[in-house]
């Protein structure tokens, strides 16, 4: 298998991992403030890796671009910051949904700023997975839409910046630092918020925010080596399968059935990233080893 078909199944797996993570991020914010949740979840990302860190020792987790790790942190809580003031707004497929225009937004900035070389097939795949998102948005949009969608709408350039930052990163620190110095960063620039609308969670909801730790840390890992292994710009099309995971599982855990447009969206979505993955694998081969 090529590097970059590997990448991009790293990338599928990444986006199932988030979505799972999601899901449970949406039930914890029902009995607790979206921004304290927000906080919980990275600081107990921060305790999932801690473990490694102590095996490891401190000098491995050392990174060679302090400014670039506070940056990445910075910048990807700001969207965190939207993103979960959206989270009790809209329903979990739609909130989805809006997020793939992040994408969007990372190809064009991987062209403009890492340099990367944009084959005709990405732009495709990329432009008839958002096609398949504006299908499934599309009804909300009609009826007026609300701050939720605006909220998450904004969120979206915010992590694509995050990601191509992380894509810069893993050029010089392994996947693990970079996990490691994400969950640090971003409990330190969440704890404020946290603690000005805290409430005292039950052991329970630890142990559920453990959880989401856990996911969070496994799915930026495998996001992470997605992206030391590929372009960024080829594992986006393959980001848009999180629309089919968002709406499977939300109507397995939130009891969200998915609509019509939905559905058909998916289809899309599913039909374009098949696609690449296919035309992707072709070219890993075709290129010398």
């Amino acid at each position: 298998m090529s590097p970059t078909a590997l990448g991009m199944l790293y990338a599928a797996a990444a986006g199932f991992t988030l979505c799972a993570l999601n899901i449970v991020l949406r039930l914890l914010s029902e009995d607790l403030p979206s921004f304290q949740v927000q906080f919980m979840r990275y600081f107990m990302g921060l305790v999932a890796v801690l473990p490694w860190v102590f095996h490891d020792g401190l000098a491995a987790y050392r990174t060679r671009s302090l400014s670039g790790q506070l940056w990445r942190g910075a910048v990807h809580a700001s969207g965190l910051f939207l993103w979960f003031a959206a989270l009790p707004l809209i329903p979990f497929a739609e909130l989805t949904a809006i997020g793939f225009t992040t994408p969007i937004f990372i190809m064009i900035g991987a062209v403009i700023w890492l340099k990367e070389v944009m084959f005709w097939q990405r732009w495709v795949a990329g432009l008839l997975g958002f096609s398949g998102v504006l299908v499934v948005v599309w009804p909300g949009l009609q009826g007026g839409g609300n701050w939720g969608s605006l909220l998450m709408l904004a969120s979206a350039p915010l992590f694509a910046a995050s990601f191509l930052i992380t894509k810069a990163l893993a050029r010089r620190d392994a996947p693990t630092v970079i996990v490691a110095w994400q969950s640090l960063t971003v409990t330190l620039f969440t704890l404020p918020v946290a603690l000005w609308a805290w409430v005292w969670p039950t052991p329970s909801q630890w142990a559920i925010a453990l959880v989401c730790g856990m996911l969070g840390s496994l799915g930026h890992w495998l996001l992470t080596h997605a992206y030391r292994l590929a372009d960024i710009s080829s594992t986006q099309p393959v980001r848009f399968l999180d629309m089919i995971w968002a709406a499977g599982l939300g109507f397995l855990f939130l009891s969200e059935i998915p609509s019509t447009s939905t559905l058909l969206g998916a289809a899309v979505i599913f039909i374009s990233t098949t696609w690449i993955a296919r035309v992707e694998a072709r070219r890993g081969r075709s290129l010398p080893a």
